[in-house]
């Protein structure tokens, strides 16, 4: 969007697949009509004690339906509030935010789509849109959810730290398991799995473009709260750095620290 302002959002569907784990189909024409894999919405809370934005990563889009899917996990006070909206609630929200994902860097590739606890939800929409060979890898820690949501779309691996659900260990531990090979990375999830999806790209001479998550707090560029270090120099602030709200959250592995 050339101008993002704060618009309504009515949920016209919640459900839990999981504990902890809220999903939202919002209805948001405009936001729809603009989003991209990959992208992001900031909601609001509306109350006093709560004045930044939570910022949630867009699961799935229609366009046609005028609606967006959020999938988020209960961690802290401001998405516990969200969680407790209700069908035909209204929440305020600005997006979509950020950059997302290139689907035309995958054209003609092999391609590995892979995401880690609440870095799933966001591989969704980029899995369903993808038209290449691809495979997506799940990491989870505990239960599984949106896996038969990507079985949908192409072939869908899993890890799990315990061995309940396929292989045990991590999506590295998964991909070597079962043989799986590609041309170009596509992921998001906790720190530690971006910095070992990062060795493997490395190590394979692969394309990896990675979703940073990050505490947020204006979610549009403009306070620096959610830097993270880059190796080249930011026009912005003149230092290594990169914003992951607004030059993120989606990076070429290469450009960034991890």
């Amino acid at each position: 969007m050339s101008d993002i302002t704060k618009t309504g959002a009515i949920i016209v569907e919640k459900t839990s697949p999981a504990t902890g784990i809220i999903s939202m189909v919002l209805k948001c024409p405009q936001v729809a009509k603009e989003a991209k894999p990959g992208q992001f919405i900031n909601i609001y809370c509306n109350e006093s004690s709560m004045l930044l934005p939570r910022p949630i990563s867009l699961c799935e889009i229609d366009q046609e339906e005028g609606t967006v899917r959020i999938v988020f996990r209960i961690a802290g006070k401001g998405t516990g509030y969200i969680s407790h909206s209700e069908k035909g609630d209204s929440l305020e929200i600005m997006g979509p935010l950020g950059n997302g994902f290139d689907l035309d860097k995958a054209k003609d590739k092999r391609a590995l789509v892979i995401g880690g606890g609440i870095g799933i939800p966001p591989m969704l929409e980029l899995f369903k849109r993808l038209n290449c060979e691809k495979c997506a890898v799940l990491g989870y820690r505990d239960e599984i959810f949106l896996k038969e949501e990507f079985d949908k779309y192409g072939r869908c691996e899993v890890s799990s730290e315990d061995g309940m659900h396929g292989t045990k260990g991590n999506v590295i531990d998964a991909i070597k398991a079962e043989g799986l090979e590609a041309d170009i990375i596509f992921a998001c999830g906790p720190m530690p799995m971006l910095k070992g999806i990062a060795a493997y790209a490395g190590e394979k001479g692969m394309d990896a473009y990675i979703s940073l998550e990050e505490r947020m707090a204006c979610g549009i560029g403009a306070c620096l709260a959610c830097v993270c270090r880059s190796k080249e120099t930011d026009h912005h602030t003149n230092v290594h750095n990169k914003r992951i709200c607004k030059d993120g959250p989606v990076f070429d592995y290469r450009e960034v620290e991890l």
